[in-house]
């Protein structure tokens, strides 16, 4: 018997809202060309063009946990012991804080530990604060439970802070928590110690939890200081958020984690015993993070001091941030010579936002990523991705002869606009 109706969408699928999704279903991707490759400058995944690779030490632990039976079976929901312990030493070490195993829960990605920090502080119906411009994917993820987005303002003529005054007044008595990016996701921006301190006395006034997306913290240029939230709160709960996926190089191995920085209360309860809770019961979904990248965890963590393997991360780091802040200043200065754009010199991760004059390029993001990778095949990101109209997002991970082609791309795109247009 044949049936005789479509089965209905579902309200879980329909809460799936993604901006980028949304936006690039607007722009089509021509064909490659015999003379011309397509260059992607769009996807934040560092391993894209093979020039930025991860270390022979997670190589090595990886072969070594394949070998290893035991790491090939279930874990603990929240994670192993012993990589819980290594994330927890390394946070301890670097926000001088008490921090221990029992505080560390793993999940299948940063994005994943996302998810479950959400879930955790905010029930259908309640409401968390953005950024914007942000990662898209931190909207996706709570509406698609039924959380309210609200949206503070990103200020671009002051590096990306955040416009705290702003951010105050959309407050009310069902907001929940405050994300906040640094180093960010798509400005590139790292925020001073002073700034960061004014964004914790805000949510201490709110009496509001922050959700720092850490994820960048260890790829931050010469010159600058990360200063993790959770170093800088006193009376503020932080669920500090981080992985392995951009500082390692391998986004695909899936690894991430909460660390719960919580606060004491006058009655001898915790600000975040109850988050605590359901973040155990919401690792329970998915049966914890990957097993066999867990056993690598305490290697790559955790080297024994002064060790030559200690020696060997210490330069992969160095050597991964030399090369994203030398194209860095490579793609602004380029960016920067020409007539209508204009881009902030990143201060860390792997991103610039890059501002089109309106009054000079007549078009808005979108238009303008559809034009250029349609005579240029060079593929960018409009800012209405991140919430913010009339930029675009420039990944820089790609060699600097990969980088300069799309620079000329991107020139010759401006110089035939000029001419269309008589100026």
């Amino acid at each position: 018997m044949s049936r005789s109706q479509v089965i209905p969408e579902t309200l879980s699928g329909k809460r799936i809202v993604n901006q980028i999704r949304d936006v690039l279903d607007n722009v089509s991707i021509p064909a490659e060309q015999p003379n011309k490759k397509m260059i992607p400058l769009s996807l934040g995944d560092p391993t894209t063009f093979g020039n930025l690779m991860t270390t022979d030490i997670f190589i090595k632990a990886l072969q070594k946990a394949a070998a290893s039976p035991a790491a090939h079976g279930y874990q603990h929901t929240t994670g192993s012991k012993a990589a819980k312990e290594a994330v927890a030493k390394r946070s301890a070490a670097a926000t001088g804080r008490k921090v221990e195993a029992a505080d560390v829960f793993l999940a299948s990605g940063c994005s994943g530990a996302l998810d479950i920090s959400l879930q955790a502080l905010a029930s259908p119906g309640d409401n968390i604060l953005l950024p914007q411009p942000g990662f898209a994917l931190y909207e996706t993820l709570a509406l698609a439970h039924g959380i309210e987005v609200r949206h503070y303002p990103l200020l671009p003529h002051k590096k990306w802070e955040i416009d705290v005054d702003a951010l105050e007044q959309l407050v009310d008595d069902k907001t929940r928590a405050i994300l906040v990016n640094n180093p960010s996701n798509p400005c590139g921006s790292v925020y001073s110690k002073e700034h960061l301190c004014d964004v914790l006395a805000a949510a201490e006034r709110l009496n509001l939890a922050v959700i720092a997306d850490e994820i960048y913290g260890n790829l931050v240029f010469s010159g600058e200081t990360f200063y993790s939230m959770a170093e800088l709160a006193k009376n503020v709960p932080v669920l500090e958020v981080g992985g392995l996926a951009k500082e390692f190089l391998v986004p695909g191995l899936r690894v991430g984690w909460i660390i719960m920085h919580d606060v004491e209360l006058e009655d001898g309860q915790t600000a975040l015993q109850n988050v605590r809770r359901s973040a155990l019961r919401l690792t329970q979904l998915t049966l914890g993070a990957n097993t066999l990248v867990q056993a690598c965890m305490p290697d790559i963590l955790t080297p024994k001091a002064g060790s030559p393997e200690e020696r060997q991360l210490a330069q992969f780091n160095a050597d991964t941030i030399a090369q994203l802040e030398s194209n860095a200043k490579f793609v602004t200065k380029r960016i920067n010579s020409m007539r209508g754009l204009r881009a902030t010199t990143p201060q860390g991760a792997m991103y610039t936002m890059v501002e089109i004059d309106q009054s000079q390029i007549a078009m808005d993001d979108v238009k303008f990523t559809q034009q250029l990778v349609d005579e240029e095949l060079v593929f960018v990101l409009p800012g209405s991705c991140f919430g913010m109209a009339n930029f675009v997002r420039i990944v820089y991970c790609a060699p600097e002869e990969v980088l300069a082609e799309a620079c000329d791309r991107i020139e010759a795109f401006l110089k035939r606009l000029s001419t269309a247009v008589g100026n």
